[in-house]
């Protein structure tokens, strides 16, 4: 069973089209007129426009000839290059554009069955974490008998005409499209989650290692059925469209078509004097202008491939525009890298993506206000709504993602299209339940950009551990809704952060309602106690108070380990020590190193410290091998920390 559908305009798709067969009409959608409104917001277009249905176009007019990715797409005298280049990505994989176009078999036009036309078409988008429907007319603006906006060259194709004029409908009119990058339509087309790498940050030319690691994710990501695009930079708007040596265009957009890790025959080996080939296949969406440079048509290394060998490797292409180039001249050409993630379906009984809608409000109860700006309003910062999720291993890559809420269709009443936005965040304690109110001791683990884009993210490898996502506008006290969403190979379990402390209830009334609380974090044991030379010592942390307790990872081998781990406790009394214990963990039974005991009082010292390790027994007992480095902060005000 599919995701909920929500039907744009509450328009029912199968109940016009009946209606529209039983009076013998053509649909004309009330919703959408074929009027200057549909195109732009305040503005009429030079020239007249004539709204023509594809019949009165050409003749055997088709939603899709042949195969969907074969024939390039024009921009149009008023189209938009991105929305081009989103469509030539869609084509490539089967399995969205037959979501973004369902049933396209029944939409179909049947010369055999005209009486069965009404000129009716539907169209579905992932508009805000919801699919949404959205129904149009066969009416196209057109200019001399041409359309105005995208059209194919194959002349009688029209499922990329109307699929812009569905997306128009959903946002407002034609002119709303203009802004959009070719990652947000893509992204509104699919659901996918997108990624934008920066190539020259990531060094893949210089680092090897680096390289072939981006060539198996761009493999993995493919073949789940992933979107892949990549561009040159233009420096100025001169350089738009201008060609490279190598016959490539700057500023210009290019649509993977596959991705191949070759291993080849003898015959070959001797050839080119290597055991494998990373070759990816592009396409220009435009058909024109391909690359020149090595594996290309006209090149040596193409010509020495018998047509046997080609077929053999799969190394085929499928229409004008399209070419194929090894990993390290992918690397060495593109500048920039859109990665769009499927990440409809859950894999292996867990979800990959997380994602939650959130609200930015103003109150006058700063303790409910959840508008507070940017980092640089440290006073507020805080106040923003806050998301803490779980990585439960090391170096897992997790991609995060902050939309904020369209509001192109507020544009005619003069509303920003976006507000500045971005998000922080910060590794925290191991067991934190309730929101941050100072960072003391918390580590910033990154930031997003602050732009006035309609989607920001960030992707990092972080390590095991709990992190704190701080969602914000870059001014306070505003109002916006917004949808974040997290990826990752393992389940990160992403919820808010609602509450400051905690509840009062008869329970903890009965049992005595904390009025402390206490950070800790420990930054290093040293000088750990080897039995003899050769032992193999493998630490870890446990954090105790009363009945609560942390543990951190194992440390490999090493009497000297960094753990950086932190806890947080509500205590009810500082009678109710902190201790920390230190562990060597073995196979069959793990050995006691030793511990230090905590009183942790308000008034303590906040700097960091190192204490010795001692036996078990309290504060006094006997001091073993070894020390910790740690820093503890108390408050008896519990939304302090």
């Amino acid at each position: 069973m599919g995701p909920p559908l929500k039907l744009f305009k509450n328009q029912k798709y199968l109940e016009l089209k009946q209606e529209c067969i039983k009076d013998g009409i053509l649909f004309c959608d009330p919703t959408f007129l074929p009027e200057n409104d549909s195109l732009f917001y305040n503005r009429l277009l030079p020239g007249k426009v004539v709204w023509k249905r594809p019949q009165d176009i050409c003749d055997d007019p088709r939603l899709i000839v042949g195969n969907i990715s074969n024939h390039q797409l024009i921009q149009g005298r008023l189209g938009h290059k991105p929305m081009v280049s989103a469509f030539s990505c869609l084509a490539v994989q089967e399995c969205h554009w037959t979501k973004t176009i369902p049933n396209h078999k029944e939409q179909e036009w049947d010369p055999q069955k005209l009486d069965k036309y009404a000129g009716i078409f539907h169209f579905r988008f992932w508009h805000f974490g919801e699919w949404t429907e959205v129904v149009i007319d066969d009416l196209l603006p057109t200019i001399n008998g041409d359309l105005v906006f995208s059209f194919s060259t194959s002349m009688n194709e029209f499922w990329n005409a109307l699929l812009e004029k569905a997306y128009a409908k959903l946002l407002g009119c034609y002119e709303a499209l203009d802004g959009l990058t070719t990652t947000d339509i893509i992204v509104d087309f699919t659901g996918t989650l997108a990624e934008t790498v920066d190539m020259q940050k990531g060094r893949y030319t210089e680092l090897v290692e680096e390289k072939y690691k981006l060539f198996k994710e761009l493999y993995k990501t493919f073949t789940k059925g992933g979107l892949i695009c990549c561009s040159i930079e233009s420096p100025n708007q001169e350089e738009q469209e201008v060609e490279t040596d190598w016959g490539l265009l700057k500023g210009h957009t290019y649509t993977m078509t596959d991705i191949r890790k070759i291993r080849l025959g003898e015959r070959l080996v001797e050839v080119f004097r290597t055991e494998k080939l990373y070759m990816i296949r592009l396409r220009n969406p435009l058909g024109r202008q391909e690359w020149s440079g090595p594996w290309s048509e006209i090149s040596e290394e193409w010509q020495q491939l018998t047509a046997a060998d080609r077929k053999n490797l799969e190394l085929v292409m499928s229409d004008d525009g399209e070419f194929w180039m090894s990993l390290e001249d992918f690397c060495r050409n593109f500048h920039e890298l859109y990665v769009c993630r499927n990440v409809n379906n859950p894999i292996f009984g867990h979800k990959e993506l997380e994602s939650v809608v959130g609200c930015w409000t103003v109150d006058d109860d700063p303790l409910m206000n959840r508008s507070g700006g940017c980092y640089n309003n440290r006073d507020t910062f805080l106040q923003n709504p806050q998301y803490i999720f779980t990585v439960p291993e090391d170096g897992h890559k997790v991609i995060m993602s902050l939309q904020q809420k369209d509001m192109r269709t507020y544009r005619r009443m003069g509303r920003p299209d976006n507000y500045i936005i971005g998000f922080e965040l910060f590794k925290v304690e191991m067991n934190r339940k309730f929101r941050l109110h100072h960072l003391y001791i918390q580590e910033r683990a990154g930031t997003s950009t602050y732009i006035d884009t309609r989607t920001v993210f960030l992707s990092k490898y972080l390590k095991k551990g709990n992190y704190v996502l701080v969602p914000t506008m870059f001014q306070h006290g505003r109002t916006s809704e917004f949808l974040l969403r997290i990826f990752s190979e393992v389940p990160v379990q992403l919820r808010e952060l609602t509450l400051d402390m905690p509840k009062m209830s008869c329970w903890n009334l009965a049992r005595g309602y904390p009025k402390v609380v206490t950070q800790i974090t420990v930054h290093s044991a040293e000088g750990l106690e080897k039995k003899y030379a050769n032992e193999t010592v493998n630490p870890y942390l446990v954090i105790k108070c009363g009945k609560d307790e942390v543990r951190s990872p194992v440390q490999k081998n090493t009497v000297h380990a960094i753990f950086d781990t932190q806890a947080i406790f509500y205590r009810r009394t500082t009678d109710i020590p902190i201790i920390v214990q230190v562990w060597n963990s073995r196979k069959f039974c793990d050995q006691f190193l030793g511990q230090v005991t905590l009183d942790a009082d308000p008034s303590d010292c906040r700097d960091l410290k190192s204490l010795y390790l001692r036996k078990k027994g309290g504060p006094t007992a006997k001091v073993k091998q070894g020390h910790l480095s740690l820093k503890v902060i108390s408050s008896d005000d519990l939304t302090e920390l």
